[in-house]
């Protein structure tokens, strides 16, 4: 909505769009940059195809045709910024393609004139010359659009080789400028003129209107007057009729208000129709006395502006007000009673506009980077056709008496209070917007989250980027057209639902404080076709899953993935992309990971149990903890007899059942002759009173061995198991060999309990000895088995230890049936 205000952007776009054509038609383009490489000739090594070539920012004082003969593809030519002194154009004169050759920002003084028919953009600003360096070649350039020049001094007759060209655009730098002969400028046909004064000297006023005589697009810098402004000369109205100027630039203008009001009465009275002054510095009058001698101008001007004219854009940009003493109030009148579309006024330290007196044409107002308050068109009725109200960087502090502002602009639509210091206190009355508006811009404020209770319903396209929201409150007035939201730069933790959001389609929540962002966004958000959440300290976690999962599935909705969104925790997946972050679908559904913890407790618990029974788990627990009670006991009552003594060379455990051929074969052929062994025997040896355990602990423990008599029958007695398990605790337990194995008959594997899994090892891992049939092998048995058990007992042995007492009825009567 801008309008134009540039008016030499028309050359520059002729410049990209030539360099856009030659490079677009050539496949094989070949640039070849030497720029700002301290050259003092041309280099001999150019390739031949050159296309480009720059030699820009160098020392070149002097060209040769034999530097360019060879290049005869050239289409552009950049010499700018050298030492040249005399131009030859015939050093160019086999560079047939040559377009555009820039040789502003030297030092030339002459140049030679041959036809270079087919240039289309020539540059020789900034140069030396005392009169325009037109040659009467210059009139055969047919093709050319874009003309620089420098001179000293202008005359009408310098310009006689070119009236018939029709250029695009004429560059004019008048650095030494001494003197101008009147409507020489009215000559050219073009409709762009950009001229340039030099900065320390007067500018010719008879230049300016000339200017304005000639093209539609004019452009004029360093406009200076420091002498009297009585000696200004008043622009002739007659003038008016040959103003061609629809848009006029104004650039570093540094004149007396008196001369500025002259030349704005000029240009109000022309065609001009976007005006634009930069830079724009007005000095004097200094006294209310010679303020006065300006009255009747003043009076001309307000007139005029109530006027329709045929301006309609008016743009001042930077300026500075160096009047000692100056009535604004005037000033402020004036600007507010224009009747134009467009103004601006940027960057004016301006700290207050009047609201007009009459109803307003303004249809665009850009009041930015000014000192404006709350107090700007208050009750302000006459800005009925004001569309568009830009105020960024101002001194604005109340959301709600911006409200009031544009609750009487009935057509406005977009307003812009960015950069500004407003705030909203949830105390203060209701917010009343323009019913009308549809953008707004409260981007780097400080608003927090009571600046969704002072919102326009109407709204469709809201910015509140920078401020300090928190949270989207729940209960807020629902913004059903709201489409384009815009919070990022604030302290959200996380992206707000759409429940006062119906309609919204683009929201933007980058560099928040959002760790795990909402999954259900999509799901409570089925408009949204955009959603810019990166560069926020996302958490890697359980939680984010599902929001990545639904990036997959949101089918690009998520702006600027995967590169802006990437894992802030923890400290191990810094860096990572959130693209690249993967858990196991155990690892985060708590209800899976619940049942299958279940299920493998069940799994193990029933191995368990199934091994416990298949093992006889319980019974091996029940006997060591009568093993552990035993030695407890036995600590407890004799702790002086812990130091074990040996008294039997053998323990001796069998079945009652195989009874028979331990008391007629075992015990009689160890127990008789020389060397006989005294065998422990539980109905010689076990003690009255004790239990039967404590009983078969003790006798294993007075062993030197134990004798285990295997047969079917053995391993179908429980008191034989205990017995073969205390003998194997001890020996383990003790580090020590006192383990025999007697297999009286033998044990089909099918027949041994699972329980008895330690026989099943013994009898796989040790030697045993095995009862012969045959009578005739039974010495060797015998002489092998002593001699496994040969031992030197202590001979000091407690007379009580030595007795064979019988056990009692019950204990022994139990045992032996087992």
């Amino acid at each position: 909505m801008r309008p134009l205000t540039n008016i030499y952007v028309f050359a520059c776009v002729f410049t990209i769009v030539l360099w856009n054509n030659i490079r677009s038609t050539v496949e094989n383009e070949l640039i070849a940059n030497y720029s700002r490489s301290l050259l003092t000739d041309v280099p001999k090594n150019i390739p031949v195809h050159t296309l480009v070539l720059d030699l820009s920012y160098n020392r070149i004082s002097a060209l040769s045709i034999s530097e360019f003969i060879y290049l005869s593809d050239l289409q552009v030519l950049n010499l700018s910024q050298n030492l040249i002194r005399e131009l030859d154009f015939s050093v160019f004169i086999f560079n047939e393609d040559l377009e555009y050759l820039d040789l502003s920002h030297n030092n030339i003084l002459k140049v030679y004139c041959p036809a270079l028919t087919y240039l289309r953009h020539l540059d020789l600003s900034f140069n030396k010359f005392t009169a325009l360096p037109i040659c009467q070649e210059f009139g055969n350039m047919f093709r050319l659009e874009y003309l620089g020049l420098s001179a000293t001094v202008i005359r009408r007759s310098d310009l006689r080789y070119i009236e018939h060209l029709q250029l695009h655009t004429v560059f004019l730098t008048l650095e030494d400028f001494s003197l101008y002969e009147p409507q020489s400028l009215t000559a050219l046909k073009t409709r762009s003129l950009h001229i340039v004064f030099a900065a320390n000297q007067n500018f010719n006023f008879s230049l300016l209107y000339d200017g304005m005589s000639t093209s539609e697009n004019l452009k004029i810098v360093n406009l200076r007057y420091t002498l009297n402004y009585k000696d200004f000369p008043s622009p002739s109205l007659t003038l008016l009729k040959k103003i061609k100027t629809t848009a006029l630039m104004l650039d570093t203008v540094d004149l007396q208000w008196a001369i500025i009001l002259q030349i704005f009465l000029l240009i109000w009275y022309s065609p001009v129709e976007h005006l634009t002054v930069r830079n724009l510095t007005f000095r004097g009058p200094l006294s209310e006395q010679t303020e006065y001698q300006f009255l009747p101008l003043l009076s001309s001007v307000e007139q005029l502006i109530s006027l329709d004219g045929s301006m309609k854009t008016l743009t001042l940009e930077h300026v500075r007000n160096k009047l000692y003493y100056f009535n604004q109030e005037i000033l402020y009148r004036q600007i507010s009673e224009m009747n134009i579309a467009n103004l601006t006024i940027y960057d004016a330290y301006m700290p207050h506009m009047l609201c007009p007196n009459r109803t307003s044409s303004f249809q665009y107002l850009n009041f930015s980077h000014n000192a404006l308050t709350d107090e700007l068109f208050q009750n302000c009725g006459t800005l009925t056709e004001l569309t568009l109200l830009i105020l960024q960087r101002n001194k604005f502090e109340s959301l709600s008496k911006v409200s009031f502002m544009t609750s009487h602009m009935k057509l406005l639509k977009y307003l812009d209070m960015s950069n500004n210091l407003l705030s909203h206190d949830a105390t203060d009355v209701q917010c009343q917007w323009a019913e009308s508006l549809t953008e707004l811009d409260l981007s780097s404020n400080q608003l927090t989250d009571t600046a969704f209770e002072c919102l326009p319903v109407n709204i469709k396209k809201l910015d509140l980027q920078n401020n300090q929201i928190t949270s989207v409150p729940k209960r807020m007035a629902e913004l059903k057209s709201l489409k384009e939201l815009n919070l990022a730069s604030n302290r959200l933790a996380d992206l707000p639902g759409c429940s006062g959001f119906t309609s919204l389609e683009f929201l933007n929540i980058e560099m928040n404080l959002v760790l795990t962002p909402s999954a259900d966004f999509f799901q409570s958000c089925l408009r949204v076709r955009e959603l810019q959440a990166g560069h926020n300290p996302f958490k890697c976690s359980c939680e984010l899953q599902d929001f990545i999962r639904l990036e997959r599935q949101s089918r690009g909705k998520l702006f600027g993935w995967p590169a802006a969104y990437v894992c802030e925790y923890p400290e191990d997946l810094r860096g990572t992309q959130l693209k690249d972050f993967h858990l196991s679908e155990l690892a985060c559904n708590t209800v899976l990971l619940l049942v299958t913890a279940l299920l493998l407790t069940l799994v193990l618990v029933a191995v368990m149990a199934f091994l416990c029974i298949y093992l006889d788990v319980p019974w091996y627990v029940r006997m060591t903890w009568q093993w552990t009670q035993t030695k407890r006991r036995a600590w407890h009552n004799h702790p002086e007899e812990q130091g074990t003594v040996l008294q039997f060379h053998a323990f001796i455990s069998y079945s009652e059942r195989d009874s028979l051929w331990v008391k007629n074969e075992l015990i009689p052929n160890l127990e008789k002759g020389e060397g006989c062994v005294q065998l422990c025997q539980h109905e010689r040896n076990f003690i009255p009173g004790k239990s039967i355990v404590e009983n078969i602990i003790n006798c294993i423990e007075k062993s030197y061995k134990s004798i285990f008599v295997l047969s079917p029958n053995f391993v179908q007695s429980e008191w034989c198991h205990y017995e073969l398990y205390f003998a194997h605790h001890k020996l383990f337990s003790e580090n020590s060999n006192s383990l025999i194995l007697i297999l009286l008959d033998p044990i089909p594997p099918y027949i041994i309990p699972a329980r008895y899994h330690k026989l099943k090892a013994l009898m796989a891992k040790r030697t045993y000895l095995e009862w012969p049939k045959e009578r005739s092998k039974r010495a060797l048995f015998w002489a092998n088995l002593r001699a496994a058990i040969s031992i030197d007992l202590p001979k000091s042995v407690d007379a009580n230890e030595e007795e064979n007492v019988v056990g009692s009825a019950s204990s022994l009567s139990h045992y032996m049936n087992n």
